[in-house]
C-alpha cells in the first residue's frame, strides 16, 4: 500500500471535508467514492463517532477498515444522552441496566482486555464511572464489587 489514513468519522455521515478531505486530497484516491463506501460500511452506528482506516495504492485503489466506535460513544447510544457528567461522582446523567451494560460489553469485546463477558463488563463499567452513568440505580464505581460478589451472574454468565 502507498499510505494509510486514519481518522474517526461520524457513522454513515462522513463527507468530503475535515477530517478526510484534506488527508485525501492529494492521495490518487477518488474521494466520493472513499467517503460513500464509509458511509455504507459505518451506517449501523448511525451518528456515533467511528474510527476508520484507509489504506490506498499509486493506483487509486484503496482498502477501508471499519473499527468499533470508542466504549463512552456506545454508551452514550444506548443510554440515551450526549454528553458525561462533569462531575461524574456527583452529577449522574443516566442509568443502564446490566442488560445494557452486557450489550456494549459484548459490542466492544473485540477491543477490551477482558477474556470474558463479566470483566468485558467491567472495563464498560469503569467507562460509565467516568461519564456519570449509574448501573441499576447505584454509583458505577461500585459495580465491580457486584460484579465479584456474583450479584449479576444470572446476566452476565448466561
Amino acid at each position: 500500500m502507498a499510505g494509510t489514513i486514519e481518522a474517526l468519522v461520524p457513522g454513515g455521515q462522513a463527507n468530503p471535508g475535515p477530517p478526510l478531505g484534506p488527508e485525501l486530497g492529494p492521495t490518487p484516491v477518488d474521494v466520493q467514492d472513499v467517503v460513500n463506501r464509509i458511509n455504507e460500511e459505518t451506517a449501523a452506528f448511525d451518528g456515533m463517532e467511528v474510527p476508520v482506516t484507509v489504506e490506498y495504492d499509486d493506483d487509486g485503489s484503496f482498502t477501508i477498515d471499519v473499527g468499533v466506535p470508542p466504549t463512552a460513544e456506545l454508551i452514550k447510544d444506548e443510554a440515551g444522552f450526549e454528553t458525561g457528567s462533569g462531575e461524574p461522582q456527583k452529577d449522574f446523567v443516566a442509568d443502564m441496566s446490566v442488560e445494557q451494560v452486557k450489550k456494549v460489553a459484548e459490542q466492544k469485546s473485540s477491543d477490551l482486555l477482558a477474556y470474558d463477558t463479566k470483566n468485558a463488563a467491567k472495563e464498560v463499567g469503569g467507562t460509565c464511572a467516568s461519564l456519570g452513568v449509574t448501573i441499576e440505580g447505584e454509583d458505577a464505581r461500585t459495580f465491580d464489587d457486584r460484579v465479584d460478589a456474583g450479584d449479576y451472574d444470572d446476566v452476565l454468565e448466561a
